[in-house]
């Protein structure tokens, strides 16, 4: 079997620690925080990552350095093998198109994949990669299987507040002291490359059952035959909003019991620094069996 070492970034909640078990590098994302440098997971909990957005710190995100990537990569390369490189989605940062153009120069030993994932999903695509590079694929066709099925997931994202969207320039001004006075909820929905709009709603409650409509319709469309092969799980993830994830994950579980639910995480860093702590989503995703 080829010797495929795994490397992705923190966005996909996997924590160094648990890095180290699986046998995967994860490189931790740079944040700006009132202009100082942090790393999530390294220098920067969750815990005082929200504390620093409470107290309406300007706060930042930025790509890894070249020399973080390429130290890395380099430190794997003396192991003799191929690198399969997964960083969050294009549509999102450009991480993912710096990884390729720097992969050009390593002669087809570092493969980055434009797997168009982020939290939950790109973790789910980390795994999808562990197994395949298990049961003796090749890099190449490892690349092949998380891009062709990139677009097989979605996310669905309840927010507690506009003020963050407003803040980092997503939502004008006006928009958000109009939604604010409304007390509108949206729910977003990141479908492959970007963030984007889905509905505007009054309560968690009927953010909630937006979620769980999208995500039924879903199963009964466009994922229906992977769910009939058994290739779908559902997975919950929140900015700082332990109990309400908990909760909603069990209440999906109840409502779908054919399709498991597989992480209760924290949203990537990454996405939660613009739309801050309160937050609440649910994924639908293939999975490699």
């Amino acid at each position: 079997m080829a010797n495929i070492q795994i490397v992705t970034d923190s966005n996909s909640g996997i924590t160094q620690a648990e890095a180290e078990k699986l046998g995967l590098s994860v490189i931790p994302m740079p944040f700006l925080i009132d202009g100082e440098e942090y790393f999530e997971d390294i220098n920067l909990t969750q815990t005082e990552f929200y504390e620093h957005l409470r107290g309406d710190a300007t706060v930042s995100t930025s790509q890894p350095s070249v020399a973080s990537v390429t130290e890395l990569w380099e430190k794997l390369l003396k192991q003799d093998c191929e690198i399969i490189h997964i960083p969050m989605s294009s549509g999102l940062s450009e991480t993912c198109h710096t990884a390729q153009n720097l992969a050009k120069e390593y002669g087809g030993r570092v493969h980055v994949v434009d797997n168009q994932r982020i939290s939950v999903t790109q973790k789910q695509s980390v795994f999808d990669a562990m197994k395949l590079a298990s049961a003796g694929k090749t890099a190449a066709e490892i690349v092949n299987y998380l891009e062709t099925t990139k677009f097989d997931s979605s996310i669905y994202i309840s927010l507690d507040t506009l003020k963050y969207l407003k803040k980092g320039g997503r939502l004008t001004p006006a928009a958000a002291l109009v939604g604010s006075i409304l007390r509108i909820k949206p729910v977003l929905q990141i479908q492959g490359d970007k963030l984007d709009a889905f509905k505007k709603v009054h309560s968690l409650k009927q953010a909630k059952q937006e979620m769980v409509t999208a995500i039924r319709n879903d199963l009964a469309t466009r994922f229906a035959q992977f769910r009939k092969d058994g290739e779908m799980t559902i997975s919950v993830a929140h900015t700082d909003n332990y109990a309400e994830a908990d909760a909603f994950s069990k209440e999906l579980q109840a409502l779908f019991p054919d399709v498991p639910v597989t992480y209760v995480d924290p949203l990537s860093l990454s996405v939660s620094c613009h739309i801050g702590p309160g937050a609440l989503a649910c994924t639908a995703t293939r999975i490699y069996k």
